[in-house]
């Protein structure tokens, strides 16, 4: 049974959500307020959390920061009511995962849960026999199981998206991708449209490992393609 905690300060929504859910064999834990939301994540380990922007007392894109913050990388799933193309850039740069904009459809609703469940049962398989545990670039270090980067011995402290990014350019040095490729594998579904997230988080990462941000050495462009580790370090 998976646990699932849903944030949401609508009644009529966590009992739609709720109903969907224990379909799926789904343990269900309720928050109708920010706090207690932020409360029940940081204290407990659930497999999906899903999380309403607008709430009482601490809103949606702070409770993600603060659960993020702490290490804890449990899928986030974000409601909002809102469609402006900045409020779903916030969720994703924050940590969220996927995002869907009320009002929504049950079935796609569905669909994004089982595909995150999916994501989850590949990410232990593929963890339970890792080919490489720690990945290791002249004075770039990159430690998979601590989910630890290191330059010259230091640590650098990435958010969990920033992980993620270097660890899929790390691991093999020389393919480029492209930005759409990158949000699929990154951000974990398809998305249109979206690309300068990916641009906002390799400037973000240039800034805390490139000795030098405006002249790369670990992260280069592949120009009219997208980017690539640097395969001759």
């Amino acid at each position: 049974m998976k646990k699932v905690l849903i944030v949401e300060d609508d009644p009529n929504i966590v009992d739609l959500l709720e109903i969907h859910l224990l379909d799926l064999d789904c343990q269900i834990t309720k928050a109708y307020d920010g706090i207690e939301g932020l409360g029940f994540a940081l204290a407990q380990q659930f497999e999906l959390i899903i999380l309403d922007i607008m709430l009482p007392s601490l809103d949606g894109l702070e409770i993600c920061r603060r659960i993020r913050a702490k290490n804890i990388h449990t899928p986030i799933l974000m409601l909002t009511a809102k469609s402006e193309e900045i409020d779903k850039v916030l969720g994703l740069e924050t940590g969220a995962d996927d995002y869907l904009t009320k009002p929504f459809g049950v079935r796609e609703f569905i669909a994004r849960v089982k595909a995150i469940f999916r994501r989850n049962e590949m990410s232990r398989q593929s963890s339970e026999i890792p080919p490489q545990k720690i990945l290791k670039h002249n004075e770039l270090s990159i430690d998979l199981d601590m989910r630890k980067v290191t330059l010259h011995e230091r640590r650098v402290e990435l958010s969990p998206k920033e992980f993620d990014l270097l660890v899929l350019l790390a691991s093999k040095p020389g393919t480029s991708y492209n930005r759409q490729r990158i949000l699929n594998l990154v951000w974990g579904y398809e998305f249109d449209g979206f690309e300068h997230t990916v641009n906002s988080h390799i400037n973000r990462l240039r800034n805390k490992i490139e000795p030098d941000a405006n002249n790369p050495k670990f992260i280069l462009t592949t120009w009219g393609v997208g980017y690539r580790f640097n395969e001759d370090l």
